[in-house]
């Protein structure tokens, strides 16, 4: 492949292996497209298929798995750790090799209009996308989730981009944008469900206190952290509190939070 660009779809199934499979199988076999990895987890009730290729033939494969999650997927009946607003939540371009951000941002608005068009689906554009500073941010975003989404849509300042502006009656809403590599990574805390707050909010503490929102951060050999985002839950599978991170940089965070919280932390 001459132009590399990535995908990272995320679909609100995480338990039945059947539809996780038929979701799938649009990123398998095909010219120009290579299925790198996905994962599912039962708590979150979420799937992330990580998938790289061409920007046409992504863009043809990234198409099909929205129709067939779109087919699959009620959110009615959805219940999950993960917050979400729709069966296919939100779908990141990152170019990697050979393509611009531009490139990227140009693919993520093709698919947009195609998925409002095809599947009637409401798309919001986020991150470089975005086409209002408020809409940049994906929590933003999602507030409200699938049940406050019916309301929020009609709002002025949160009409969709791309398709009805009114939600899917199964399927939800979905955010599709183009943005910078992400590093997400968890923290697993030694703390009961019933002591999760105090532990979690001093970690978030210290993000707001170090990592703001907008304000470009620099370790002396690192890259800098343009926006950290946290939040908690409490799973059945950890049996503990997890404190969960989104960055553009793993190394500074990583190393004063586990200071903070080393009494807690599992390893």
């Amino acid at each position: 492949m001459n132009k590399i660009m990535e995908c990272v779809p995320n679909f609100s199934e995480g338990r039945d292996l059947q539809k996780i499979d038929k979701i799938v199988a649009p990123f398998r076999g095909k010219q120009g497209v290579k299925l790198l990895d996905y994962s599912n987890d039962e708590d979150h009730n979420r799937l992330v298929v990580t998938v790289v290729g061409e920007p046409e033939p992504l863009r043809d494969a990234v198409l099909e798995a929205i129709g067939v999650a779109v087919e699959l997927i009620d959110l009615n009946h959805h219940q999950g750790q993960h917050p979400r607003m729709g069966a296919v939540d939100v779908v990141p371009f990152i170019p990697i090799r050979n393509v611009t951000m531009e490139e990227a941002i140009a693919l993520s608005k093709e698919v947009g209009a195609e998925v409002g068009k095809r599947y009637n689906l409401p798309v919001f554009l986020y991150e470089k996308s975005a086409s209002a500073p408020h809409r940049e941010n994906l929590a933003a975003v999602r507030k409200g989730e699938f049940e406050g989404m019916a309301e929020k849509i009609k709002l002025p300042e949160w009409q969709p981009d791309f398709g009805p502006a009114e939600r899917h009656a199964t399927a939800g809403t979905v955010a599709i944008g183009a943005r910078m590599p992400l590093v997400a990574y968890n923290i697993n805390l030694n703390t009961p469900k019933t002591e999760r707050g105090s532990c979690s909010q001093r970690l978030e503490e210290l993000v707001q206190a170090r990592y703001r929102d907008g304000r470009q951060i620099h370790h002396p050999k690192r890259e800098g952290v343009k926006r950290t985002e946290s939040y908690g839950e409490y799973g059945r599978q950890w049996r503990n509190f997890q404190e969960k991170f989104l960055t553009l940089s793993i190394y500074g965070p990583y190393r004063k939070w586990t200071h903070m919280g080393e009494e807690r932390i599992l390893r």
